[in-house]
Order: structure tokens, then C-alpha cells, then sequence
């Protein structure tokens, strides 16, 4: 009997992966032209930019009737190429007939990174995590053209962090801001699980300096906290068992957001996010931020006018114009993208992470933006249809 159920579990576990192969490839395509945006692109890896090929390819969306996406060609951007080399191919080489071009082919456009690329980065030439010279990087004035375009079109604009932080140009941002009702605070923020420099090398060396510059040369942190930096170089530091009790933040789903985009009620968020305050008469939040603030905690937000909650998504699905914000690196988690070509993986999804781990963002990839951005394409190929 045993013998059997092995041969059993044998033949389920070769005949399911083919069987789940196999339902990807029997699965209609549907062409849907994305203008992608990412000027973050270190390796033909694609990082920045990862998530949105996963969805796109597990549900067979193709730039053309046939041919997908693929991760290292399709996108406007950093391109890196052998022995420090590299190609700019982002909107900037455009007229402005080009970029009207383009909000007419496309379908919908994302940004999913435009912090850039630095001289330590590129060139591996001193501290990596040092501020060093910017090679390419912010929101352009032909970015800027192209989203207006797209606005005017009522075509569906994805944007999310870092699309108008540093090193955007101030003029570009408040642009962006008056142009979709969203304001930057000048903070952005993330989890570390120890803050230990001697322990923990993820923390920046600029972020450690600029909190010593204004405390006496003193960076008193051992255990996990949440850091919060503005465009000021200020550094704010919530310590887990001081200012909060547990530094880990949270994103909070609306009951809205839950059944539009099938978010989870709860889910942690261990990497970077910026603080932003959308006008709520034109904009929606979906879902917060939140932080476990104790008393000394709460002090130090309003010492320096940062909000106790803040949006995670943002939407505004007008007659007007189409957008979202995602105020996280949402489309940047370690994932495979050889787990796409698999139908139904995601019932699986519990073997490719573990909960347990603060710092893991598998979780939110399989839980958060797998199911929002599949919702969110599914339904523009819906409105698409009716208009």
C-alpha cells in the first residue's frame, strides 16, 4: 500500500508541473502594448522591472499578436551592456511628434524606476553605498510630455517609487504633482531588521553620516528600526522598542481595495517607500501604510511633520484620466521568472518564500502585486473592449 501511494506522489509530482506548462502554452494571448519605463537597470536582469514581465508573461500578454515581452529589450531606459558599457534608450532621444506617437500605439504606460544609475554603481569605484555622481536618472522633460499625452488620451498610467523622487529636477516633480493631485512630502522610508552598522552593511554610509551630522556624531541603534530621509539630507530613526513596537510597516487594504484588486487585508512591506499626501477630492487610496507608533514614536513623526499613515496605492479612474501610484518598489522582488510559464503556480505560492522572515518580499509578491497588477490589466483589457 505504501509502494502505491509513493508511485502516486511520484506521478503527481512529473505529471503536475507538465500539466501546469502546458496550460500556460494552450492559453490565448492578448496583445496589450506597454510603454515601460525604467532607468534603474544595473544587469540585463531587469530588477526594477521584474514583477510587471512575470505577470505579464504568466498571463500571456504580448506586445505584438505573438511575440512577448521580454525583460532585458522591452523598456525605455539604462541599457547595460560588456566592460562598463552601456546605451541611453530612454524617452529623451524623442520629438515631441514621437512622443505623441507613441500615447497613440500604446496601450498603457509604467514607470517603474527612475532613480537612475550612479558613478560607484556602474563603475564599482569606491563605496557602493556611498552618493557619488549621477550617470543617467529622474523624471525627464519627455517623460513628463509622454504622461501628459497619455492623460489626454484617457490611456492608464502606472507610476510608482521612485518616479518623481530624487534625483528628479523640483520643476519636473511639481509638474507630475499638479498633473495627477499627488504630493511628495520629501521623505521616503525602510525597514532595516538590525540597525547596527558593524552588523547589518545594508545601511547606507550617507544615511548614518546625515543623522550624525545633526546628533552630536552619534548613531546609538542595535536593533531594528524604521529610518525615514527627506530630500534635505534630515535622517529620522524609529527604533523598535522605543518609538515603536515593531518596526516592521504594514500595508493595510481598504475593504475597496480588497475587492477590486484582491488585496489581502494585512501585508508587510520590509523595503523602500516614499510618504506621499494624494489631494482625496480627485484620488483614492486603496491602501496604508502603518506603523506600530508608541508615544515616543508619535513625537518623533510630528517633530518633523511626517503623517502616522500613509498611501501605499492610489488611484484616480476618471472619464478625465486613468492612473495609479504605488508608493513602494513594488515592481522590484526577488522572483524567477521561470516560475511564469507555469498556469495555476500561484497555488503554490507558499513554497516560494517563508512568512516567518521580516526581510523576505516573496510574500508580497504572490499575496499584493500579482493579484493587483493581473486585476488591474484584466480590467483595462475590459475597459478597453467598451471604449
Amino acid at each position: 500500500m505504501a509502494k502505491k501511494i509513493l508511485s502516486i506522489l511520484l506521478i503527481l509530482v512529473i505529471v503536475t508541473p507538465i500539466a501546469m506548462w502546458v496550460g500556460w502554452l494552450v492559453t490565448p494571448k492578448k496583445k496589450l502594448v506597454i510603454a515601460v519605463v525604467d532607468k534603474t537597470v544595473l544587469t540585463s536582469k531587469g530588477q526594477e522591472h521584474i514583477s510587471l514581465n512575470w505577470v505579464l508573461n504568466n498571463n500571456r500578454y504580448t506586445k505584438t499578436t505573438d511575440k512577448p515581452y521580454k525583460i532585458n529589450k522591452d523598456y525605455f531606459g539604462f541599457f547595460p551592456l560588456k566592460n562598463e558599457e552601456f546605451q541611453l534608450k530612454g524617452l529623451e532621444r524623442f520629438s515631441k511628434a514621437q512622443l505623441k506617437k507613441l500615447s497613440a500605439d500604446a496601450d498603457l504606460a509604467y514607470f517603474t524606476d527612475t532613480y537612475g544609475i550612479y558613478n560607484n554603481e556602474w563603475y564599482k569605484e569606491g563605496e557602493i553605498s556611498a552618493r557619488s555622481g549621477m550617470l543617467y536618472g529622474g523624471l525627464s522633460d519627455e517623460d513628463l510630455s509622454f504622461l501628459e499625452a497619455m492623460k489626454e488620451r484617457h490611456k492608464l498610467i502606472i507610476t510608482e517609487f521612485n518616479t518623481i523622487g530624487s534625483p528628479t529636477r523640483n520643476e519636473n516633480r511639481r509638474k507630475f504633482e499638479k498633473l495627477f493631485q499627488l504630493q511628495w512630502t520629501g521623505w521616503t522610508g525602510r525597514y532595516f531588521n538590525n540597525l547596527d552598522p558593524s552588523i547589518n552593511l545594508e545601511i547606507p554610509s550617507w544615511l548614518i553620516a546625515n543623522y550624525k551630522k545633526s546628533h552630536n556624531g552619534e548613531w546609538p541603534f542595535t536593533r531594528a528600526g524604521l529610518v525615514f530621509v527627506n530630500d534635505s539630507d534630515q535622517v529620522v530613526v524609529l527604533e523598535e522598542g522605543r518609538h515603536v513596537e515593531n518596526a516592521l510597516p504594514y500595508i493595510h487594504a481598504t475593504p475597496q481595495g480588497q475587492a477590486n484588486w484582491h488585496l489581502p487585508e494585512k501585508t508587510k512591506y520590509p523595503f523602500w517607500f516614499d510618504v506621499m499626501v494624494p489631494n482625496l477630492e480627485v484620488n483614492t487610496v486603496d491602501a496604508s501604510f502603518q506603523i506600530s507608533l508608541l508615544p515616543e514614536g508619535k513625537k518623533e513623526l510630528a517633530a518633523y511633520n511626517i503623517p502616522e499613515t500613509f498611501p501605499a496605492v492610489t488611484r484616480h479612474l476618471g472619464d478625465d484620466y486613468r492612473f495609479f501610484y504605488f508608493s513602494g518598489d513594488f515592481s522590484d522582488n526577488p522572483i524567477n521568472l521561470n516560475s511564469s510559464y507555469f498556469k495555476g503556480v500561484g497555488f503554490f505560492k507558499g513554497f516560494f518564500f517563508d512568512d516567518r522572515d521580516p526581510l523576505e518580499r516573496g510574500s508580497f509578491f504572490w499575496n499584493f502585486y500579482k493579484p493587483m497588477v493581473t486585476e488591474i490589466l484584466e480590467n483595462e483589457m475590459e475597459f478597453a473592449k467598451k471604449n
